[in-house]
């Protein structure tokens, strides 16, 4: 019986984060999210289990509301980089999820690594 679409995904998902759990030696994760018309990354401390920082195609401040595109990506990236340093984060794992590294996911890592992140 072939694999559905979710359970690839899933195993995707999976495979990731475990590589990340493997080499983790006490840097946060840029964890992303993304569904059909948003975008939203946090940067999450796996020790102490806490979201340090976050953002998201659907906060008004952006500017790119009901934008499901590159550009929005790109510009939750550069503030989810901002954010990062206001809270001292300078390098971070980058967990795509599931999801492949292309289009939005490649165009919001793109602008994390150029707002100053390291990953």
């Amino acid at each position: 019986m072939a694999n559905s679409k979710r359970d690839l995904f899933q195993k995707r998902r999976l495979r990731v984060r475990n590589k990340l759990r493997k080499m983790n030696s006490g840097r946060v994760r840029l964890s992303v999210f993304r569904s059909n018309k948003n975008i939203s990354v946090q940067l999450i401390d796996d020790v102490a289990g806490v979201t340090l920082a976050a953002a998201s195609s659907l906060e008004k401040d952006l500017g790119v509301v009901g934008k499901n595109n590159v550009e929005a990506a790109a510009k939750v990236g550069a503030a989810i980089a901002e954010r990062a340093k206001q809270a001292g984060v300078e390098e971070c794992y980058f967990d795509r999820g599931g999801y492949l590294y292309h289009g939005r996911v490649k165009a919001l890592a793109d602008a994390a690594r150029e707002g100053g992140l390291k990953f």
